[in-house]
């Protein structure tokens, strides 16, 4: 099984271009993945740089018919036309799709903080070994108050999930939405945390999950996904996109690479093979 986790920067490349079709194109090309995480994925906002207003997430789907697309958008406003703008993070599964849950996260006010709602979507998938939740989010680049408030609530709702994982389900519906549907304790965590490797938040993160790569290349320090390409943010290049694992789902990783020469986003596609 393979999963691409990508902020595809509303689909614009080093270049400027906003392109969905490139993703979609560079996306499989990368390794076909069963599994695609996206990040800033936009739907009618065209004061974005170089975006038509484009419904990214439509052409995403489109672009991968044979997938099941799952969006959840944090930003979802008025257009002051009678239409929306959305703003948020994309899940495309090749795998079959059970059980889906969106959650937004904290977003506590701050004075003088630019900030934006976040969210992550949560779906139960049946890998070839079982079945995983997949989880992918984006937390707050402006605000550590913010991130750290986000990373507690990652937190619980992984316990949450565990403690469903652990609780026996009720016989008494078979149908209608009281229908138990497993909730298991294997999860993926994908997403873009606008953190470093050493930042105190990431080792909460790693108190309940497993780093991919640092299980696929423990002596080797993480490539850079941000800044490589580009310097509008004003920061040396570094990491912050991740994917945690739950501990049962470690050794079945088989690889975990960085696409260092991508340029169709100004983060760098993360790609980790799972075995069967």
């Amino acid at each position: 099984m393979r999963l691409l986790q990508w902020n595809i920067q509303w689909c614009r490349g080093m270049d400027g271009v906003v392109d969905p079709a490139r993703i979609a194109r560079v996306a499989r090309e990368l390794g076909d993945p069963d599994v695609c995480c996206f990040q800033e994925v936009a739907t009618n906002f065209p004061a974005l740089a170089g975006s038509k207003g484009e419904d990214q997430a439509l052409l995403l789907a489109h672009a991968f018919k044979d997938y099941t697309a799952l969006l959840v958008s944090g930003v979802d406003v008025p257009d002051g036309a009678g239409g929306r703008r959305r703003f948020g993070n994309l899940i495309l599964s090749r795998l079959p799709v059970h059980q889906v849950l969106r959650h937004s996260l904290p977003w506590p006010g701050e004075d003088d903080t630019p900030s934006m709602p976040r969210v992550a979507v949560e779906a139960v998938l049946e890998a070839p070994w079982g079945p995983v939740r997949v989880t992918t989010t984006h937390l707050e680049y402006y605000s550590v108050a913010q991130r750290a408030a986000q990373v507690a609530r990652l937190r619980e709702l992984n316990a949450e999930a565990l403690a469903h994982s652990r609780a026996r389900p009720s016989t008494r519906y078979d149908s209608g939405p009281f229908q138990p549907f497993q909730r298991p304790a294997s999860a993926i965590l994908t997403g873009d945390f606008n953190m470093k490797p050493d930042d105190p938040l990431v080792a909460k993160l790693l108190a309940d999950f497993k780093d991919a790569w640092r299980v696929a290349h423990p002596a080797e320090p993480h490539p850079p996904t941000f800044c490589l390409h580009g310097k509008e943010h004003g920061a040396a290049p570094y990491c912050c996109d991740f994917v945690f694992v739950s501990e049962d789902l470690a050794p079945r990783i088989v690889s975990v690479r960085v696409d260092l020469d991508c340029q169709a986003s100004d983060h760098q596609p993360v790609l980790v093979e799972f075995a069967n």
